[in-house]
């Protein structure tokens, strides 16, 4: 009896504290998602292109990284994922120039998370060329390689395409994920209760992110269905 008892009070905090996050989302277009006026090309083929548009310096980009991540890992080969770091002004000008060099030299995975963790752990600002520099030979990047890299035409044109891309998919805060070249979402779409929730009823960030994640599973699945 008293085992029961025990699996009763749990499953009663359980649902008081978690049921409306972890409750079954059906999209509805307009709701939880936009689909774009005109669809963008993406790869040929059977697998979906999911893009994410995020930036270093957001705090809520940081704690969506380990959930999307696990998320990306679970759809497999189902998916194409890449990843675009926001133009988002002059101040943000220095990250978007070391993710694009780190990707150029195909190290963009291995230092993504350590790049979150030395802005919001450690207090890295990522303000200026020096201190993107600074790091990444700490970090125990070749700084010469780095450097050119860097400062090179394949960079710019990086950079320059991070911010067209932006406004072809009319992106207008982050993170946002885009779906298959047509769908738009984020966890604030996703949750539109969230801004009008109050007090205990209000979902943490983390379970809001969790909705967007259903809501992009609903999505990649409805464009394998549109490729067969």
């Amino acid at each position: 009896m008293q085992v029961l008892r025990r699996l009763f009070c749990t499953a009663a905090l359980l649902t008081l504290s978690g049921l409306a996050a972890a409750a079954p989302v059906v999209p509805k277009e307009g709701v939880h998602y936009q689909v774009l006026p005109q669809k963008m090309q993406t790869p040929a083929g059977k697998q979906v292109e999911v893009i994410e548009f995020f930036a270093y310096s957001c705090p809520h980009c940081n704690v969506f990284e380990p959930l999307l991540a696990a998320w990306v890992k679970k759809q497999g080969d189902h998916i194409v994922f890449k990843r675009v770091h926001v133009a988002g002004g002059a101040r943000a000008l220095p990250q978007l120039r070391m993710f694009a060099t780190l990707e150029a030299l195909g190290l963009a995975e291995q230092y993504h998370g350590k790049l979150f963790a030395a802005m919001h752990q450690q207090g890295v600002r990522f303000a200026d060329d020096d201190e993107v520099l600074d790091w990444v030979a700490k970090a125990g990047i070749d700084r010469a390689r780095f450097t050119d890299a860097y400062r090179s035409i394949g960079v710019q044109s990086r950079v320059r395409r991070a911010a067209n891309m932006m406004n072809d998919y009319k992106i207008d805060h982050w993170p946002m994920v885009a779906v298959d070249g047509r769908f738009i979402t984020s966890p604030s779409m996703a949750n539109p209760e969230a801004s009008h929730a109050h007090g205990s009823h209000a979902h943490s960030e983390s379970e809001q992110q969790q909705v967007a994640l259903q809501v992009m599973d609903a999505l990649v699945a409805k464009a394998k269905a549109d490729k067969k």
